[in-house]
């Protein structure tokens, strides 16, 4: 698996670039894909607050009994940053995560073709913080599988100034983006007018229309992990994240021998 390019994109003034700049999420939903797919580089920003009960350390998969949380404990210090947050040494959660994805995905179409590699990940490899394993987990799902030829780089390599939006536009002057992606939860504090003036294209990702594929426990739901796409879908999970909008209907793929 590839390691992350964590050096400064070269850039002039004429070129567009497109900047996505969001925390790493623990194995997150497709539309988290959908936005990497759409930019050119893409940060990670775990140099920020961490907060409690969010998406950082947890994350939802269809299961015969419904929708299941699969949470890292990670302690109830609530004054540390996302790449300050320190895993367990004792790894009994990521036993449970395995055994819990195992119970309701093994008999998932392409189980057999992402389980070791999961396995491998939470059995085996050992991770002291948060932001690595997401990382991880993240950059390998979106490069290896989903094939997606974003550039990845992490905030906390960089010395920024300022707060909140003066240090997002900082970051994004460091890298030379020109236009920045955003879900639109962020319209309720994000000011246009300030990217406007930094000569900045401000862009309101719209994560509606996915198309359904047949998950293993219906009805059918959006708002899961990366990972029942993965199973479910395979080698066709791109189709559903962003090749529907130009692409006809899907048709089986070939994993290769």
């Amino acid at each position: 698996m590839g390691d992350l390019n964590t050096s400064a994109p070269s850039s002039t003034a004429s070129t567009e670039r497109r900047v996505a700049i969001i925390q790493s999420n623990y194995v997150p939903w497709k539309g988290y894909f959908d936005i990497i797919h759409d930019a050119d580089v893409f940060v990670f920003y775990d140099d920020v607050q961490f907060t409690k009960n969010d998406w950082r350390n947890r994350n939802q998969i269809k299961t015969s009994r419904g929708l299941e949380w699969l949470t890292i404990p990670v302690g109830k210090d609530e004054n540390r940053l996302i790449n300050q947050v320190r895993l367990p040494t004792d790894n009994s959660w990521s036993k449970q995560h395995w055994r819990i994805i195992e119970e309701h995905y093994s008999s998932a179409p392409y189980f057999r073709h992402y389980g070791p590699w999961l396995s491998d990940v939470l059995l085996h490899q050992h991770w002291k913080t948060l932001s690595a394993l997401n990382q991880r987990l993240i950059h390998t799902i979106a490069v290896d599988f989903l094939g997606v030829k974003t550039t990845f780089v992490r905030s906390d390599d960089y010395a920024l100034s300022g707060h909140k939006q003066d240090r997002l536009l900082d970051l994004l002057g460091t890298l030379g983006g020109t236009t920045y992606l955003s879900g639109p939860s962020a319209k309720s504090y994000l000011d246009p007018i300030r990217f406007a003036k930094a000569n900045i294209n401000l862009v309101w990702k719209d994560y509606g229309g996915y198309p359904e594929y047949v998950q293993s426990h219906p009805p059918f739901e959006h708002a899961v992990s990366i990972l029942d796409l993965l199973f479910c879908a395979g080698p066709s999970a791109a189709h559903y994240i962003w090749g529907w909008r130009s692409q006809g209907p899907v048709s089986a793929l070939s994993l290769g021998p």
